[in-house]
């Protein structure tokens, strides 16, 4: 692994640190063992086999695949802006090996905003990348230059694309087709998907993902379900075991859950893409490849 990737890593990584530091956010820390993860289902552009589960003291675990319901807590006991370092599990299918850009074990930058909806937490998140970006090609001239000089700093706003209509022009293949016609971040927004994601009355997803050229998905969020009928419903719907979210749904029930909005930026991808390296590999010390062995 080259010096001059972990470098850029820590840069961009204290720029957001400072910048979350400087906007109020209280720094939690992780949860590797969880009786309540984030299902990852229903997902159109999902690909995660299984969720590993261990026995601890008589009671079944699962490593956690991420910790939006954690944050949803935080949330609930009047923390209003939270972020994490969150190690995440996800075991990916082994087709997805030669993909490049997969891993099994990576980290999110994990936030949560209180009182937001999904176009503020886009527009929070425009400028926490910005944050990141801003300085990057004078602070990391030599670094840039030797790996990706042809890096260039986006302008926020970012484009909006509607998953429905991407789709709908696509098909099944759009994701790859999408990432070849963009040359900037963009949002895809209103994503069928995942109970805590917001559904307004008229159908809409308040949800948003950000891709980048030639890497794709970097961030993953939305604007968040807190009212215990709606959770109920779709709970049901999608055939969730509502046991394992005993917590949030009676905080729910309590009136206790408040409206927030957040994301998780896969650290490594984008490290990937400002890097301009192919293979993810290249910017974890100690990879973590769908289907390969791990040496370390």
């Amino acid at each position: 692994m080259k010096k001059e990737i972990l470098t850029i890593q820590s840069y961009v990584l204290t720029r957001m640190v400072n910048y979350l530091h400087k906007q109020g956010f209280v720094w939690v820390l992780p949860v590797i063992l969880s009786k309540t993860t984030d299902p990852l289902f229903p997902d159109p552009s999902g690909s995660v086999e299984k969720g590993l589960e261990v026995e601890v003291y008589g009671q079944k675990l699962t490593l956690t695949q991420s910790m939006i319901v954690h944050k949803q807590y935080m949330i609930a006991q009047n923390i209003d802006r939270l972020f994490i370092l969150s190690p995440n599990i996800r075991i990916e299918r082994e087709s997805r090996k030669n993909t490049g850009k997969h891993l099994f074990e990576f980290t999110q930058l994990d936030f949560e905003i209180a009182n937001f909806n999904d176009v503020e937490a886009r527009r929070f998140i425009e400028k926490l990348i910005m944050a990141a970006l801003r300085y990057i090609k004078i602070d990391m001239n030599l670094e840039i230059k030797n790996l990706n000089p042809g890096f260039k700093i986006p302008k926020p706003p970012f484009k909006e694309y509607k998953y429905g209509d991407l789709v709908k022009k696509y098909g099944d293949e759009w994701e790859t087709k999408f990432i070849e016609t963009i040359d900037s971040p963009s949002w895809i927004i209103d994503i069928p998907r995942y109970f805590y994601d917001m559904q307004d009355e008229q159908g809409v997803w308040h949800n948003y993902d950000l891709y980048v050229p030639k890497y794709g998905e970097i961030l993953s969020g939305g604007q968040r379900e807190y009212q215990y009928d709606k959770l109920i419903a779709k709970m049901d719907k999608d055939g969730i075991n509502k046991d394992k979210y005993d917590v949030l749904l009676n905080l729910a029930k309590e009136g206790k859950l408040r409206p927030s909005a957040g994301a998780g930026l896969g650290i490594e991808r984008f490290v990937m893409w400002i890097t301009g390296v192919n293979k993810i590999s290249e910017v974890q010390p100690f990879p973590r490849i769908p289907g390969e062995k791990v040496e370390l």
